[in-house]
């Protein structure tokens, strides 16, 4: 198997590619909210689309990855992307759009998405050169992040000129372009196809114990789990209460706030894309000082004793949220490539799948407990509780575990 050395023709195609489906499906995520919430006026009908995204996907998320590494996943790739415009298309042409019914499109197109992810997750670390890992990573997810600032606008948009079909036929067309790019992609995979249902869970349960039975690889999926645990309830929860409940900002400064944050982390991805590539990692705990500094400055903020009116609380925020949104660059890309490099092409799916599965459960576990913390304590309290819990989990690994987490790792053998 042979990858396009650099960010050449292999990673653009695949980048570019991904970039289309990522600004449609951006645009659809927006309409559908909307539609539903338009002939619903449901919000429990609102959390049931959400769930029937999230749990398809975590129930297939093993299967589908050893469906990635038994297949070949150029095609998995572009195949799943065209199924699933033409399901888009068959929705429209058919009129599917009854509530229950595009229910039911939903939980099929997160069936598929899992598998589409399986695929390119396993395959992207092939395409360029393992140095090069920490800037094709910053490339993608700047061009991720551009998705995600056009997106919302152009589905508001989109939604208001032709409603929610208008929405789903440039998902299902952005679909089909996306597949059409990386048809061209040179890519080979040869592995032994599935034989019988046995031989998928002997493939799932060989996963998760690579990921335990090395030693450089488990040290950095638990650091980032017990960082998303505390990460993932600030961002989520505690900060838009904060910004809404405590500092009173109005709707287009919360909206604002978001786009800041995502503004610092294009900037960081930029910055390690063109400049520092693979020494990206070198700056991954200077990067979580620097985090946990804007973090007291947030927790001041919404303290007592900051004594700012909201217009000044928005403007230190407003650098907070750079800050904090370049800092998760250099904290995220660095993991992300690390776990690439260390992890063997041919079970890279079964492995990823097994890491996102450990993730998503772990995470929820911060957002179950800082929601009716809320409730009873004060957010600022409650954010030094997260902040003490964050520094806790860096300085153990700093000092216990630093050699691993900013030293590199060959690719472990797999386990057969």
């Amino acid at each position: 198997m042979e990858g396009s050395k650099g960010l050449g023709r292999n990673f653009w195609l695949f980048a570019v590619g991904r970039f289309i489906s990522q600004v449609g499906w951006a645009v659809q995520d927006v309409a559908l909210p909307l539609y539903v919430l338009d002939q619903t006026h449901s919000g429990s009908m609102m959390t049931l689309f959400v769930l029937a995204e999230i749990i398809p996907s975590v129930i297939v998320m093993p299967f589908a990855g050893v469906v990635g590494d038994r297949y070949n996943r150029k095609w998995l790739m572009a195949g799943f992307d065209i199924i699933r415009g033409v399901l888009l298309f068959g929705v429209i042409a058919f009129n599917f759009l009854g509530i229950y019914q595009l229910l039911a499109v939903q939980v099929v197109m997160a069936v598929l998405g899992s598998f589409f992810s399986a695929g390119t997750g396993a395959m992207f670390p092939d395409l360029v050169d393992r140095e090069l890992l920490e800037k094709a990573n910053s490339t993608v997810s700047s061009l991720t992040i551009v998705a995600r600032l056009a997106g919302p606008a152009l589905g508001g948009l989109i939604y208001g000129i032709g409603g929610i079909k208008l929405a789903m036929l440039i998902n299902a067309v952005s679909f089909f372009g996306s597949g059409l790019f990386e048809m061209f992609i040179k890519y080979e995979w040869k592995a032994k196809p599935i034989e019988d249902i046995g031989q998928v869970f002997s493939d799932i349960k060989e996963g998760v114990r690579f990921i335990f039975r090395h030693h450089y690889l488990k040290t950095l999926m638990t650091f980032a789990i017990f960082m998303g645990v505390f990460g993932a309830p600030f961002g989520a929860v505690l900060l838009p209460y904060a910004m809404r409940e405590v500092l009173r900002f109005t709707s287009f400064q919360f909206g604002l706030m978001e786009s800041f944050f995502m503004g610092g982390a294009l900037l960081g991805n930029v910055i390690i894309a063109v400049k520092f590539g693979k020494r990206a990692g070198k700056f991954m705990f200077r990067a979580m000082f620097v985090n946990g500094l804007v973090m007291v400055v947030f927790i001041w903020l919404i303290s007592p004793a900051s004594g700012l009116d909201r217009n000044g609380a928005f403007t230190v925020l407003m650098a907070v949220s750079i800050l904090m949104g370049i800092a998760e660059a250099f904290i995220d890309i660095p993991i992300q490539s690390k776990i690439q490099r260390a992890v063997p092409s041919e079970v890279r799916g079964r492995v990823f799948s097994a890491l996102g599965i450990l993730t998503r459960i772990a995470t929820p576990i911060g957002l179950v407990v800082v929601g009716p913390l809320l409730s009873h304590y004060p957010a600022w309290f409650v954010a030094l509780g997260i902040w003490l819990g964050m520094a806790v989990v860096v300085i153990y690994y700093w000092l216990v575990y630093r050699d691993v987490l900013l030293g590199e790792e060959s690719p472990e053998p797999a386990v057969t």
